[in-house]
């Protein structure tokens, strides 16, 4: 793969978990605070972070770029993510959560895709 398309999906999805780091910061603004806020918030300032070192070089952030949004998303599926009410109800899957999700997802198959194509590349 050429390096100019490896340079853009890590920027995607930097853009991208930036973007969705800033949502569930600003979820703090929106809604009452309780700990199910702070947590969410918690892990938008660390989607944050990640995201700045996405638009680096560094390849451990592309492990982490992985590691946490599956975590995130697994957690939302199960039902055990402290934004969601009891599992598989109306309420837990909201048109955001569908979206951050979906974020995740795409996230997480962008920084795979990336990882894999810098495989034989040397590190710098």
């Amino acid at each position: 793969m050429p390096t100019r398309y490896t340079y853009l999906m890590r920027q995607l999805a930097a853009l991208l978990i930036t973007a969705s780091g800033l949502w569930q910061i600003a979820g703090l603004w929106l809604g009452e605070l309780d700990a199910a806020h702070l947590l969410t918030a918690l892990v938008g300032a660390a989607y944050l972070l990640i995201g700045l070192g996405l638009f680096g070089q560094s390849r451990f952030t592309l492990f982490v770029a992985i590691a946490l949004p599956a975590a995130m998303l697994w957690l939302a599926l199960s039902g055990n993510a402290p934004w969601t009410s009891p599992p598989w109800t109306e309420a837990t899957w909201t048109t955001a959560n569908v979206l951050r999700g979906a974020v995740d997802a795409l996230v997480i198959a962008l920084s795979a895709r990336v990882l894999w194509a810098l495989r034989h590349q040397p590190s710098i």
